[in-house]
Order: C-alpha cells, then structure tokens, then sequence
C-alpha cells in the first residue's frame, strides 16, 4: 500500500506531461495503468512536501478513471489539475489563466428526453472557500467547458452564448465530477493556449508545433506558481 499523499498534481495531454516530466522527476519515474507518474517534493510556507504528479492521458474516459485510481490508490486531500485550454476569440486572452469554478460537459447530445437535464448531470460545481485570497496571479474564474473534442470554429459563438463559457478543453469536466463523488477538494487551472474563434483556430494548422510551444509556456507558468498556489489552501 502507497503512503497517502495530501495532494496529487494531475495532468492529462502528453505535452503538458512532458514539461512535468522534464520539472520534477528527477527522482524516477513509475508506470501505472494510465501513464507515467512521480512524487516530488515542493516547499510549501516553508516546509517542504512530497507531491504526486500523475500523467493522467487526454480525454474524459482517461481523465475519470485516472482520477479515481489517484484517489483509491493514495487518498488525496487535495487535487490540482494543471493543464491548457482553448480561449474564445475575443473572450478572453491567450495565456490567460482560468480557475474554474464550474465544469460542464457540453458534448452530450440527448435526442431521447431532456437535454438540459443531461448536460446537468454532468456539471460539477466546485467549492473554492477552501482557497485563500489573494491568488498567485491573475486568473479568470469561472465555467470551463470539457468536451472529447478540439473546439470547433463554427460553434464557438453557440457556446459562448449558451453557456456564458470563455474556454474549452478535454478533461476537466471528468476530473472535477470524480473528485466530487469522493469528496476531495479540487482545483483546476487551465492556461489558453490558442483561441478559436468563427473564422478558425490558430492552432489548427495540422502540425500541432503551435500547441506544443504554447503549453510549454502555460505549463511552465503554472508549475512554477504550485507552491504559492498550495499556500493559499486554507
């Protein structure tokens, strides 16, 4: 049996888990069914902590499953999800962090009975009065939507409308649901890497050189700010 862990980092894409990777195990790395992972330890109001980072793997079924094996496996208090996002052209920044306050799955299609109720189901409402103020850096908090799906040009404008949402991604709709279910507290901070908007997304050039660049920055920003951010957890 693994010691318990107070918090576990996860991290879903394969090129934000490489700028973890690359960070912090210098100690080792381990397999799991899921992906790579290592502990670390990060000085936290002056002490230093032994901190599990997890690749995870993208996508919702990945992200849900990872998570709860991280949970029954070394009990976390706490789970940080680090990652990137796609903005909404004119919504919001590039390298923008979002904080979210709220995760909803927003690729479920309901043909059968009542649409709203399944997007409802899977919207997770994340207590935050457990994280202290002032925050580390600037941050739009707020909805972020999860979907198994880049974000697509056309229905930007929908879901902005709709949703009042500013960014999208893969996975943190499946990680907020989990932690939730098993009463972990949980904190997500997504970086924008790229915005899309009606007229296309300007990571969408096929060669995904752009995303890789960008999330190097965004995952680079946010693993330096995790002590400040642990410190803020009342």
């Amino acid at each position: 049996m693994d010691e318990k862990i107070r918090v576990a980092v996860v991290v879903s894409a394969g090129q934000e888990w490489d700028v973890v990777r690359e960070a912090v195990a210098h100690r080792g790395l381990h397999t799991s069914p899921y992906g790579e992972w290592c502990t670390a330890p990060v000085e936290v109001n002056g002490q230093m902590e032994t901190v599990l980072f997890f690749h995870e793997g993208w996508g919702k079924i990945a992200a849900a499953a990872a998570t709860q094996y991280v949970v029954d496996r070394w009990q976390p208090q706490l789970i940080v999800n680090l990652g990137t996002c796609g903005g909404f052209k004119g919504a919001i920044a590039r390298e923008a962090v979002v904080l979210a306050e709220c995760t909803l799955v927003y690729d479920i299609i309901e043909q059968m009975g009542d649409a709203d109720a399944a997007l409802a189901h899977y919207t997770t409402r994340l207590d935050l009065s457990w994280l202290a103020e002032p925050y580390p850096m600037p941050v739009h908090r707020g909805l972020l939507l999860s979907g198994d799906r880049d974000l697509v040009a056309e229905e930007v404008p929908v879901l902005q409308a709709r949703f009042g949402a500013v960014a999208g991604d893969w996975e943190s709709g499946a990680i907020a649901y989990v932690a939730a279910r098993n009463s972990v507290r949980c904190l997500i901070l997504r970086g924008v890497t790229d915005l899309v908007g009606p007229d296309g997304g300007e990571a969408y050039d096929g060669s995904v050189a752009f995303f890789k660049a960008q999330a190097r920055r965004v995952m680079t920003r946010l693993l330096d700010a995790l002590p400040a951010w642990l410190a803020c957890v009342r």
